[in-house]
């Protein structure tokens, strides 16, 4: 048995600040993939997925006495998978900010729930404010807290914006340039980073109001403005709102970036050779760049290894 394809996601922009009503916009990256999958002879892999599997079908059957009029599964369909040995085989790397829970969360609803949201319907905002609730009460289950972003985004597999909390669309991203002498690429920490204690050092810092302030008046407004640059496709004034991104970042989320790169993030603000910013919750994991540049980025960042996400 192979189920089908579910892809990671990066979310360009709107870490942290969409938990507190900011922009965001989230592409599927289809470099990574998972699938339900099970084997004759699994791994030692496969069977830690299938515990967990096991775990997470106990936590499903308890969100449905909870919230029946939310979402509802073919329960005996599920465990006898199960109990056969289904687990979920994944390229996406667990904590890098690439969405691995989401894509797992996306392949269950998708092959297990009943009377659900297909991609073929006509995605009214309704329809993508359900979606993004159930998936949000599904991925609870890894994260503690969750938007329900990533598996949304893993399920429609299209570009997503969040304008705010109660209005998500899908929407269109320019077409890359593959000539373009700009890109969006990912820079390997290698450290893995948790999203929970992230979120809580973020939720802790909300509690002074200097913070609150900045996330409102800089985080938050250089985000929104990346947001329509990206969308709209003016480079120019995208590239002008990044460096003030990256730079509020680096001022404000210190503990969010692996030490060994405050003195790289720093140096492409300086620089402008390239800019750097959180990929997901941070700790660890990838650290997004965008460059206007990629030649003279890859010389300034030689020694590690960069992925490129999207050509300008």
């Amino acid at each position: 048995m192979k189920g089908p394809l579910f892809y990671s996601k990066i979310l360009l922009f709107g870490e942290y600040g969409i938990i507190k009503d900011s922009k965001g916009l989230s592409i599927p990256y289809n470099f990574f993939k998972g699938a339900l999958k099970t084997d004759e002879n699994p791994s030692e892999t496969a069977m830690k997925s299938n515990a967990s599997l096991r775990e997470f079908v106990g936590y499903l059957e308890k969100l449905h006495k909870n919230s029946p009029d939310l979402v509802s599964f073919d329960f005996d369909a599920l465990k006898a998978d199960v109990t056969g040995g289904m687990y979920f085989d994944s390229s996406i790397p667990q904590g890098y900010g690439v969405g691995s829970s989401g894509a797992l969360v996306a392949a269950i609803y998708d092959k297990y729930a009943q009377d659900k949201i297909t991609v073929l319907e006509n995605l009214t905002r309704e329809k993508l404010l359900t979606l993004k609730e159930i998936f949000g009460k599904m991925e609870s289950f890894f994260h503690g807290k969750s938007s329900g972003l990533d598996p949304l985004n893993s399920y429609l597999s299209i570009p997503i914006l969040i304008n705010s909390k109660d209005n998500i669309e899908s929407t269109s991203i320019p077409t890359q340039n593959p000539e373009g002498k700009g890109a969006v690429f990912l820079l390997d920490s290698g450290s893995t980073g948790e999203t929970a204690p992230m979120v809580q050092i973020f939720m802790e810092k909300m509690k002074q109001e200097g913070f609150r302030n900045m996330l409102k008046d800089q985080f938050i407004k250089h985000t929104d403005a990346c947001v329509e640059d990206f969308v709209s496709g003016n480079v120019k004034s995208l590239f002008g709102n990044l460096k003030q991104l990256s730079h509020v970042v680096l001022d404000n989320f210190k503990p969010m970036i692996p030490v060994k790169f405050h003195d790289l993030w720093k140096n492409g603000i300086e620089t402008n050779d390239y800019y750097l910013k959180l990929c997901g919750s941070g700790g660890g994991g990838y650290i997004l760049g965008f460059a206007e540049d990629l030649d003279k980025a890859k010389k300034a960042l030689k020694d590690y290894n960069l992925e490129v996400v999207y050509n300008f």
